[in-house]
């Protein structure tokens, strides 16, 4: 049965577009997108002196559990070269399970709903953008709601050459 999960992906090294796009085209055939939020260029979060981030949100649907997709989106992390370093630290890519349909679940490996993206513009700007009428599991307010709280400081689209994903 298809689940609908929303994954958040973000890099500040190398070719931050491109770094996303490679993400997004090893996603399929298990987790197929069905959108794609803008980019957005974002300041660092936790270890500000670092380069600044590309970021976005997509939503798929897909046949994976939750465990299986995080095992899924930390081959993609490792295939593309990300090292462990520093927790919150500049990284080749980054891919985060925000939410997979209700689920609410605590685990050593995982938790959703992602337990810090209520703390980042940076999630919930593109995520808002995409699913802004779906209400957080544990919160209850809309993501369009809590993306105008935490407001759009340091968060701007990405637009040097009017770039976009070439997905959806």
């Amino acid at each position: 049965m298809l689940q609908r999960a929303f994954l958040a992906l973000g890099s500040n090294l190398g070719n931050r577009l491109a770094n996303i796009e490679i993400a997004i085209d090893k996603l399929e055939p298990q987790v197929h997108l069905t959108d794609v939020s803008s980019v957005y260029e974002t300041e660092p979060w936790g270890v500000l002196d670092q380069p600044r981030y590309l970021n976005c949100v997509v939503s798929s649907r897909t046949v994976l559990q939750p465990l299986e997709l995080l095992s899924k989106l930390k081959s993609i992390e490792n295939e593309m070269g990300r090292q462990p370093a520093v927790r919150y630290g500049p990284r080749v890519i980054d891919l985060d399970i925000l939410l997979y349909d209700d689920l609410v679940m605590t685990s050593e490996e995982l938790t959703i709903p992602h337990p810090r993206m209520l703390d980042r513009g940076f999630v919930l700007i593109p995520l808002a953008e995409i699913a802004g009428g779906i209400k957080h599991p544990l919160d209850g307010r809309t993501f369009k709601s809590l993306a105008v709280l935490i407001g759009r400081e340091g968060i701007n689209l990405y637009d040097p050459d009017k770039e976009v994903l070439s997905h959806v």
